[in-house]
């Protein structure tokens, strides 16, 4: 029944999949909102980010022009804190279809201190971001390929300045672009794209008194802005100017332009290449399967004698001792439980982001629904630790079940805590509010931990799986293994072709997470999932059936290990992408990037050894259940 359940669901992802770009089904949360002429919209600011430190901050931390209500926070979900934005107001005024020449913004007071700030930021490359009706405001870009056919790309935020020689810039001046889309069957003008193109200008005198008056260097720039040679304090002049154009784009798509890739050609060799790896294991299986297992059945099937039994070598003789439990049975039982939630919660997720429910237009969503889903789904590790902990003969259930409700949590959420305390020294927007905190470790204690206790007892509620072959009281010697059989050279083979199936993908989600940029292939993402799937599942297989006919029954840590050492080299790979593409210099910004690579590493460990687990686990006992022992 669970195994027509799970194939009814892969077949509903896998037809949403198909269907997705074809039907264009777009399920962004919110509806459209049509502005009608002069009615103002507000344009709200979001944190600044590098590239270069890794530490967002707030778009007041510097000085610019407030509004005159003062700054109020936009209230916010779980995701968008964690995910370090803090979306305020802002003094600029905007109306529909109202172009504007220039207007002033203000002309702010600057102390050396203000203006220190502006240049280190400026020379840290951060960049500011702008919402208008819940979509970033982004710079148009132009590209040439090797044929010199242009194409345009827009990029969310704009840089705060720029550096030319041994001084800094500050862009004071923001052009906008409004772009809208008009329909008979509404009224008004529904915002598709905001487009800015920063300038730094040095602006002349105007008369304040004025609300529409603006200095003439506002349409003939002349010198830039520098933040850099004062000697006293200054003032600097904010301005603007606003646009309007037509776009036929709908509203349902407006937010395609930020997803343009131009580099699906390497996202198809991802996926061919996995597949290359995919078809190699199968063959190695199918051969396993078909010709070395189905000799091995006719030989054990056709022996005469015990003392024939006796002369043959191979997986059959340790039939008496492949299902004794392993060494440290309640922390495999954890780790296995542990696997299975993430696993879950993995599956879950990436249903919903296909569906479109995980669209950016929800802000913090994705963040959002990787906490609850990963919550809710306690229930699954505590009863899977504890099947397994039955299965192993375990009887400290209550013990199990707590180490398996607060060690991956736990270490996860130490991490976090540790990081979070720079942040906060650091004074970043990435600081998670303490009152949040007590609210995770709420929902872990309140939820997760019940959960985990109430899975736990409906598996052991169930009676223990029969093993096919009975266990012997006397564990029988294992032979010296050749070197590459041996634990650790195996286990690390092993993780090579899962890691070479995801690699290419893994370089667009660091880049999505560490170079600020939009992430929304998860298409290209579910199919590499499953191959992730296959390739942990049949690696595991073939190298679990090598050590069995190389009689070591060592097999339920090493099954675990197989797969799960591919963490490892998404690891060491996320140590050659920091020091080839990024250019972190600040001792914070590189715990924070080895910090949270280590809590991906560690989710990946457990995701990919459970499924390697299982897969062995599943292939022991089907082989062992069909020969025939005495």
């Amino acid at each position: 029944m669970a195994g027509t359940y799970i194939r009814a669901a892969l077949f509903v992802v896998l037809l949403a999949t198909a269907l997705g770009p074809a039907a264009a089904i777009y399920l962004p949360g919110v509806a459209p909102h049509e502005f009608d002429d002069l009615e103002p919209i507000p344009l709200k600011v979001n944190k600044m980010v590098s590239s270069t430190t890794q530490l967002p901050y707030e778009y007041y931390s510097l000085k610019f022009c407030q509004p005159e209500e003062g700054v109020k926070l936009v209230p916010e979900n779980l995701g968008e804190i964690l995910m370090g934005d803090r979306i305020e107001n802002s003094p600029y005024l905007i109306e529909a279809g109202r172009p504007m020449e220039c207007r002033v913004l203000c002309t702010q007071p600057m102390s050396l201190e203000d203006l220190q700030e502006f240049e280190e930021r400026i020379r840290e490359e951060y960049v500011v971001n702008w919402i208008m009706d819940n979509i970033p405001a982004a710079m148009k870009r132009m590209l040439k390929d090797a044929n010199g056919k242009v194409s345009y790309v827009y990029q969310a935020g704009f840089p705060l300045g720029f550096v030319d020689g041994e001084n800094a810039y500050l862009n004071n001046h923001v052009g906008m672009t409004v772009v809208y889309h008009t329909a008979p069957e509404f009224e008004g003008r529904r915002i598709v794209r905001l487009e800015v193109a920063p300038q730094s200008i040095k602006h002349g005198t105007y008369n304040h008194e004025d609300p529409e008056s603006y200095p003439s260097t506002c349409l003939e720039p002349g010198l830039s802005q520098p933040v850099t040679g004062f000697s006293s304090d200054t003032k600097i002049t904010f301005t603007y100017s606003v646009q309007w154009a037509y776009s036929p784009v709908k509203w349902s798509t407006r937010w395609d332009v930020y997803f343009e890739m131009t580099d699906n050609q390497i996202h198809w060799f991802s996926i061919v290449n996995s597949l290359m790896i995919v078809l190699f294991l199968s063959g190695m299986v199918a051969m396993i399967m078909m010709r070395t297992l189905r000799a091995d059945f006719q030989r054990y099937h056709e022996m005469e004698s015990q003392e024939e039994a006796q002369e043959e070598t191979g997986w059959k003789l340790v039939h008496g001792d492949v299902f004794r439990p392993p060494v440290h049975p309640m922390a495999f039982s954890v780790m296995i439980g542990s696997g299975v939630q993430v696993v879950v919660m993995t599956v879950i997720t990436l249903f919903f982001a296909l569906l479109g429910f995980l669209s950016p237009a929800q802000r913090g969503g994705l963040m959002t629904a990787v906490v609850v889903l990963y919550v809710l789904m306690g229930v699954f590790a505590g009863y899977f630790s504890a099947r397994m902990y039955k299965t192993l003969r375990g009887e400290n259930w209550k013990r199990c079940t707590i180490l398996t409700a607060v060690s991956f949590p736990g270490s996860i959420f130490l991490i976090f805590f540790v990081l979070n305390l720079f942040l906060a020294y650091e004074g970043s927007s990435g600081y998670v509010p303490f009152q949040i905190l007590v609210g995770i470790v709420a929902l872990w204690f309140g939820v997760s931990i019940p959960l985990v206790f109430f899975g736990s007892y409906l598996g052991f509620k169930k009676p223990a799986p029969e093993n096919p072959v009975r266990t012997n009281q006397i564990p029988r010697q294992i032979p010296q293994q050749v070197w590459y059989m041996q634990a650790l050279p195996s286990c690390m083979m092993g993780g090579i072709l899962p890691f070479g199936a995801v690699f290419i993908e893994l370089f667009f989600i660091l880049s999505s997470i560490w170079m600020h940029q939009f992430y929304y292939m998860f298409g290209f993402l579910f199919i590499v999932f499953v191959i992730l799937v296959v390739t942990c599942a049949e690696i595991t297989i073939v190298m679990c059936y090598f050590q069995l006919c190389s009689e070591d029954y060592h097999w339920w840590w090493r099954s675990f290990l197989t797969s799960g050492s591919s963490a490892l080299y998404v690891f060491l790979y996320s140590i050659f992408y920091f020091f080839t593409k990024l250019h972190i210099t600040h001792f914070v910004s590189t715990l924070l990037y080895f910090g949270y690579m280590a809590m991906i590493t560690i989710a990946f460990f457990v995701l990919t050894g459970v499924i390697g687990f299982y897969s062995c686990y599943f292939f022991v006992r089907k082989i062992y259940a069909s020969v025939k022992v005495d």
